[in-house]
């Protein structure tokens, strides 16, 4: 069920009034209930998927907090397996096989292995993250396990950050699901208003970006630099507002019936640092990354030429995270270079005084979104083709080149005011709290018409949601 739809906007309200209507001890049935039925909208038997993985995960946690030594170290091997298995197999097995029988192909062999018709099932990676973090933190003694199937099922399944996150951790939401929330105005207005932001940025902000995008990487071989400069600009607004905005949605839908989801997203694009903007983008997976991946590995407190590694290797595996292709993983090993370069020089970068010290934030920040939008270009492109074809068609730009991003004049210029509202609002609004109910009806209706009069219709699903 896509959030920018009228069967999500029903859902909402049903499942939301529903919710403070029935006694606390059936809430989290309701919400479980709901939760399969959000899920099931898409492609009904991948329950199955989730629900074995549900299984596996609460019987391991539970033994992993009764046994002790090296028992308790198999159960977790087990859990883990289970679900790394589950995304392998689905994600990463006919991207293993082709790769497997191109290297095959050179040595004049073949490969066994046949292809499989299968569909990645919605989200996958994200609720496999979210259950892994569980499992982990039960082993590490810092979460006890949940003897309530269903509140575990729920904490898994909760359908405002089930399909594409935030990564919750299992100490700030599984308590929450225990705990009675009473009806709460403020938190209704402020959950509203985060709501409203989202689909603003989705449907008036990114599906219009989207429309440009679109048409301009679908052929780059027929199209100028130019064009291709300003669709990869747009890109990094595009996917920023799409994948935000899902997170916006989510998060005020959850604060409507009083749950508190961690923060995803805290303006990236205003980062003067490639290590200060990932501490801002998607925030849930870097730290998940940085908890459960960069911090075993040794993190800083090795020697420099090994935390470079861990560094470069957690990027890396940060973009097969996102996909099962080439064009993921070298944007992660790109931002993994971009990374290790900035800490080796960190120490040596002495800034001008303080006269100076503004125009030298301005030249690092848009050099962090230079960047950034490159490695952008391998993100949004099918294949290393198509990346490559747009690199050298925007290295070797001509200022006589016509922009053709089927948009017109007008609307390019509206979409570059929406960007730079975006970057000048976006740390106020919606975040602040309007107490006089009047003001703040004037103002989420102000933003819902915007959607409606502004808004790009159809559906579009959201980018993430591929992941």
């Amino acid at each position: 069920m896509l959030f920018n739809s009228l069967q999500f906007f029903v859902f909402f309200i049903i499942v939301t009034i529903w919710y403070f209507q029935l006694p606390h001890k059936f809430r989290w049935f309701l919400l479980l209930v709901a939760s399969c039925y959000f899920y099931m909208s898409f492609v009904p038997v991948y329950i199955l998927i989730l629900g074995g993985t549900i299984i596996i995960d609460y019987f391991a946690g539970i033994y992993l907090e009764k046994i002790q030594g090296n028992k308790k170290r198999y159960f977790l091997i087990i859990s883990l397996i289970a679900n790394v298995g589950i995304l392998a197999v689905f994600k990463y097995y006919n991207f293993l096989n082709f790769n497997i029988a191109k290297l095959a192909s050179l040595f004049s062999s073949t490969t066994p292995l046949p292809y499989l018709e299968i569909l990645l099932p919605i989200g996958l990676s994200f609720h496999t993250f979210q259950a892994m973090s569980y499992t982990i933190e039960v082993y590490r003694g810092n979460q006890k396990a949940e003897k309530h199937f269903g509140i575990y099922a729920l904490y898994v399944m909760f359908y405002p950050q089930l399909v594409a996150g935030p990564i919750e951790r299992p100490q700030n939401v599984l308590h929450q699901f225990h705990e009675k929330h009473a009806f709460d105005l403020e938190k209704l207005k402020l959950g509203l208003m985060q709501m409203a932001w989202g689909f603003f940025k989705k449907m008036v902000i990114a599906d219009r970006l989207a429309i440009a995008v679109d048409s301009a990487y679908t052929d780059p071989q027929h199209q100028s630099g130019l064009t291709l400069l300003f669709a990869t600009f747009f890109y990094s607004f595009q996917i920023y507002c799409d994948f935000s905005g899902y997170s916006d949605i989510g998060i005020g839908a959850a604060k409507c019936m009083g749950f508190d989801l961690m923060k995803n997203f805290n303006s990236p694009y205003l980062s003067t640092t490639i290590s200060d903007f990932w501490r801002k983008w998607h925030i849930s997976l870097s730290s998940w990354f940085k908890d459960y991946l960069y911090i075993p590995l040794g993190g800083n407190r090795v020697n420099k030429y090994r935390a470079m590694f861990n560094l470069f290797f957690v990027f890396l595996i940060s973009g097969l995270w996102h996909g099962a292709n080439w064009t993921f993983i070298i944007w992660g090993a790109l931002h993994g270079i971009f990374l290790v370069v900035e800490n080796a020089f960190r120490k040596n970068v002495k800034l001008a005084e303080s006269a100076s010290l503004n125009f030298i934030t301005l030249l690092k920040g848009a050099l962090v979104f230079t960047l950034v939008s490159f490695a952008w270009i391998f993100f949004r492109s099918p294949n290393l083709s198509t990346a490559n074809i747009v690199i050298k068609r925007i290295a070797n730009l001509n200022i006589h080149d016509k922009i053709d991003l089927q948009l017109n004049t007008q609307e390019i210029a509206f979409s570059l005011l929406l960007i730079l509202t975006l970057l000048y609002k976006e740390k106020v609004y919606p975040s602040f709290l309007i107490k006089n109910n009047y003001i703040w009806t004037i103002v989420i209706s102000v933003t819902l018409f915007s959607c409606y009069i502004f808004g790009v219709f159809g559906n579009k699903q959201f980018i993430y949601f591929q992941f």
